[in-house]
């Protein structure tokens, strides 16, 4: 027989009988606990007071410091930060023709200070060098301007070719030092090429016409004697 219906008890109460109530109570903790033999009832106090240790240790401990909130921005690198710019002939070679001053303006956009030397013009036969003192120091956000003394020391070691003109700098900040090159257009090549020529090719001078009439006729005089 099959069917759904409200489940009816077995017995009827009139009759006095009792029976197991699906859902009762369960029983009590005391009854549980007078049922447990001796060596359980030792591992459940054991574990209770290691439960107990642990959170005393843990509410002890001192909080954990929290991780800092703001982000570190990386030092950048000077010749990331740091370019230059010709600004022209600072005088002419009339005075000195084997050397010239060169003006530049340095800009360092961000970082630190940027501590920058002139160590050369990109060829074995020039020098160059920072005028009138060897290093100058650019603060970030600023544009500095700079004299640069460019001599010719040896015109046999200049190439007939020279190439792209540039200028070695060593660059410092507090993260590293960089020896970097510039290369420079607009009217750098010209002004640089015209130092070049007026050192290396300048004409030579042209003899005094009295002199070699003087010459000229001392060598005869001392001929016809020699008749």
């Amino acid at each position: 027989m099959t069917g759904i219906g409200p489940v009816e008890p077995v017995n009827s109460p009139d009759t006095q009988e009792t029976y197991e109530v699906i859902g009762a109570d369960t029983p009590r903790f005391t009854e549980r606990w007078q049922n447990l033999s001796p060596r359980a009832r030792r591992a459940v106090v054991g574990a209770a007071a290691l439960g107990a240790t642990t959170a005393a240790v843990i509410a002890l401990l001192p909080p954990e410091p929290s991780a800092p909130t703001h982000t570190l921005v990386a030092m950048p690198w000077p010749s990331n930060v740091t370019t230059f710019r010709y600004t022209g002939l600072a005088a002419t070679f009339d005075s000195a023709p084997a050397s010239g001053l060169f003006r530049f303006a340095v800009t360092v956009h961000s970082g630190p200070p940027v501590t920058l030397r002139v160590i050369g013009a990109g060829l074995d036969g020039l020098a160059a060098r920072i005028s009138p003192t060897e290093t100058s120091t650019v603060d970030a956000g600023t544009t500095q301007r700079i004299t640069v003394q460019i001599s010719v020391v040896d015109c046999a070691s200049l190439p007939d070719d020279a190439g792209p003109p540039l200028l070695d700098v060593t660059l410092r900040n507090t993260r590293a030092i960089q020896h970097q090159r510039f290369a420079f257009g607009g009217t750098y090549p010209e002004d640089l090429s015209q130092l070049l020529h007026t050192a290396c090719h300048a004409p030579s001078p042209r003899p005094n016409s009295r002199a070699q009439a003087e010459a000229i006729g001392g060598t005869d005089s001392q001929n016809m004697d020699r008749e």
